[in-house]
């Protein structure tokens, strides 16, 4: 029997099934992945509208009646990146977290021992996070839309992806400075009460310093590699030291001290490993 030239494909009908924000969802997201496997350009020249209908397996009249135009398309994918959340790396802190004080339990039970584990602790985690950082393409883009939005010829479309990055920055500063009242509060640290500051003004200097170095780092690559011989004040003892960890360490400990309320027993020592334990499963402030 001879095939019907028109007669639609399993493809084309599965295609024709979606409905329009299915469609775009499926576009976006498409889009949105190849972004993130190569990186952002500021004129998006790598992304070509036909793969991303082709990645996304939607029909081809259906995404064009959609974007009649490749750059209405191009405009609604910048938006969409602008309102993604900053990347997280939760799960390796925690990880990090845990096989530190793992190996240094002891250090928990004297003041200048916690002082010394929350250096430590600094200066594992902001070397974790540097890394991460640099090497993701996600947080590249989230980096790169920061950078160029302000150059686009579009005053409404300029101002919608600023909108965006604010949002989303708020939202990821909010995180950054729950995770450390968590942590201080689990470690017994506050806020200098001298300073008349947030936990959220300390997560946007960290925040704005890692990104800074990160930046840095794309033009000078010694930047990521250079190391020190030092001790900080408070340190266990003389270590290597990355740029990031003592940038991060040198503000941590310029906003933080020991909170003199706070109570060291057998019960505290066993919540702070408890709490790790439900930080593994959510993250901090998550299901909590």
């Amino acid at each position: 029997m001879t095939e019907h030239p028109s007669a639609p494909t399993g493809l084309g009908r599965r295609n024709r099934r979606l409905s329009d924000q299915q469609t775009r969802d499926r576009m976006l997201r498409a889009a949105i992945d190849m972004v993130n496997r190569t990186g952002l350009t500021v004129s998006l020249d790598h992304i070509r509208f036909e793969d991303v209908i082709r990645d996304a397996d939607v029909s081809r009249s259906t995404a064009y009646r959609h974007w009649p135009y490749k750059d209405l398309f191009f405009s609604d994918l910048v938006k969409e990146l602008a309102g993604s959340a900053s990347p997280a790396i939760i799960k390796d802190e925690i990880s990090l977290i845990k096989q530190v004080l793992n190996e240094r339990r002891e250090w928990l039970r004297t003041p200048g021992q916690r002082h010394s584990l929350i250096l430590e602790l600094i200066r594992q985690l902001a070397l974790l996070d540097y890394r991460s950082i640099l090497a993701s393409p996600e947080w590249r883009t989230y980096l790169a839309l920061h950078a160029t939005f302000s150059g686009l010829s579009d005053g409404d479309l300029r101002n919608q992806i600023q909108a965006a990055l604010a949002h989303a920055e708020a939202r990821h500063i909010a995180l950054v400075a729950q995770a450390w009242t968590q942590i201080a509060g689990l470690f017994g640290y506050r806020l200098r009460p001298e300073l008349a500051t947030s936990f959220e003004t300390l997560a946007a200097l960290l925040s704005a310093t890692m990104r800074g170095l990160v930046i840095a780092a794309l033009s000078t690559p010694e930047v990521a590699t250079s190391r020190m011989v030092a001790k900080p004040p408070g340190a266990a003892g003389a270590d290597q030291w990355s740029l990031p960890a003592i940038g991060m360490a040198s503000i941590a400990m310029a906003f933080l001290e020991p909170d003199p309320s706070a109570a060291w027993n057998e019960h505290r020592l066993a919540e702070i490993h408890r709490t790790l334990d439900t930080w593994a499963n959510g993250g901090p402030g998550e299901g909590r």
